[in-house]
C-alpha cells in the first residue's frame, strides 16, 4: 500500500465536500482488497443529522458497486482556506468507525490520517476498542 499516494487521493477528494455549514472539509480514499481506491467527501445538510461523512461516503459507495474486502483508508480535513501551517490530523468520527467495523478486521484495517506531507497511522482496533462488532449479534 502506497500510503502517501492514498492520502493524495483523499486530499483531490477533499475539493468536492459541500460543507456550507461547519466549513470543515474532509476527504477520503478507501483501498480496496483487488487494489481500487473508492474516495469520498463530507456531504452536509442544512438539517445536519443527514450529513454524511467522507468516510462512509467512500465505504457506502465501494459496496454498492459490490466490494466488501479493504485494506485500509486515508483521511484528510480542514477548515476551507485555512493555511497548512493550522492543518491539523483528522480521523473518523465514532460512527465511520462503528462503519468500517462492519467490512474490516479491526486488528489488520490501517487508518491513515493525513496533515500536509505528514502521516499518522492507526489500526480501526487502536481508534474502536471494546466495539459492538458484528460477531456479537450473529
Amino acid at each position: 500500500m502506497n500510503k502517501e499516494e492514498l492520502v493524495k487521493k483523499a486530499y483531490e477528494a477533499q475539493k468536492f465536500s459541500y460543507s456550507p455549514y461547519s466549513g470543515f472539509q474532509v476527504g477520503a480514499a478507501l483501498l480496496a482488497g483487488n487494489g481500487k481506491i473508492y474516495t469520498g467527501c463530507n456531504i452536509e445538510n442544512a438539517a445536519f443529522s443527514p450529513t454524511n461523512c467522507a468516510e462512509r461516503t467512500a465505504f457506502f459507495k465501494a459496496v454498492s458497486e459490490g466490494e466488501k474486502e479493504f485494506q485500509g483508508i486515508a483521511i484528510v480535513g480542514n477548515k476551507k482556506d485555512a493555511p497548512k501551517e493550522e492543518w491539523e490530523f483528522c480521523t473518523p468520527c465514532g460512527v465511520c468507525r462503528q462503519v468500517m467495523l462492519e467490512f474490516v478486521n479491526p486488528e489488520e484495517f490501517l487508518i491513515i490520517s493525513g496533515k500536509g506531507d505528514e502521516i499518522k497511522e492507526f489500526t480501526l482496533k487502536e481508534l474502536l476498542p471494546e466495539s459492538f462488532s458484528p460477531s456479537m449479534v450473529n
